[in-house]
């Protein structure tokens, strides 16, 4: 089992790290099929993650979050590929004025971007079915 450890400071205050920490899990839920649980406390939450291959916690504070995961056999082959891009997306986040709008504006142009690779183009137009069209092969009843 992998281990990914994470502590990032952040001058965001416990309500706006609260806020970004919240979404973060809802996302999560949604787009990594994660199951998560939310416990606010009086100085300081926690977020707990699980989905098959990876499980763990985000502690989240007035002035830093602290991410433990565990991933299994299977994802543990990429941890490094993994945590580099947790580490990356979280630093890009809080050099942000407002990481929330910025986490918010990562989403919505990664989601238009996978909308346009799988959009299907426009009809290239009719190609008459002639000598060259495939013939269906003949079917042999049993």
């Amino acid at each position: 089992m992998a281990d990914i450890r994470i502590v990032r400071e952040h001058a965001l205050g416990l309500e706006q790290a609260r806020k970004l920490a919240w979404r973060w899990a809802e996302v999560a839920e949604k787009k990594l099929d994660m199951e998560c649980t939310y416990e606010e406390g009086k100085t300081h939450d926690t977020v707990r993650f699980e989905r098959p291959g990876a499980s763990g916690e985000l502690h989240v504070g007035k002035d830093k979050f602290q991410l433990h995961a565990k991933l299994g056999l299977l994802l543990g082959v990429f941890k490094g590929k993994i945590e580099s891009e947790i580490v990356k997306n979280l630093d890009q986040l809080l050099e942000q004025e407002d990481p929330l709008h910025a986490f918010e504006q990562g989403l919505a142009k990664h989601e238009a971007k996978k909308a346009a690779k799988h959009a299907k183009p426009h009809a290239e137009g009719h190609k008459p079915a002639g000598k060259t069209a495939a013939k269906a092969a003949p079917r042999k009843h049993k």
